[in-house]
């Protein structure tokens, strides 16, 4: 149930970076569909890939006092984009990096603030 709820909160994230980061758009026809897709990619990814990716990158995050997370944020949401397309042909586009940075930290901030409403402590 916690991951469910976290994919529902990552779905509302996404739908808020959509609306407001330039350039990330869905693609797929139904809107509401490409953004459960990619905000079920992006929840897997944040589960399995990013805390050895985090991991890894630690000692680069210490040297730039955490800046680093933030572009493996905005890495891994470009990786979460280019296989919700890819795999499904649903999903959203991020057209540069600097998208991609801005709508990492939206969709964490929208995503922390929606998971603090619900309740879910994750």
């Amino acid at each position: 149930m916690n991951f469910i709820i976290r994919w529902i909160a990552t779905a509302v994230a996404a739908a808020v970076a959509v609306l407001i980061v330039p350039g990330i758009y869905t693609v797929g026809g139904n809107a509401t569909m490409a953004l459960l897709i990619f905000s079920l990619v992006l929840s897997l990814i944040n589960v399995s890939i990013k805390p050895i990716v985090q991991m890894l990158g630690a000692p680069i995050s210490v040297l730039t006092l955490g800046i680093f997370y933030l572009i493996i944020n905005a890495l891994l949401l470009e990786l979460a984009a280019w296989a919700s397309t890819g795999l499904f042909s649903s999903g959203i586009v991020v057209t540069d990096f600097l998208s991609a940075f801005f709508g990492s930290i939206i969709i964490s901030i929208v995503s922390t603030l929606v998971n603090n409403f619900i309740g879910n402590d994750n």
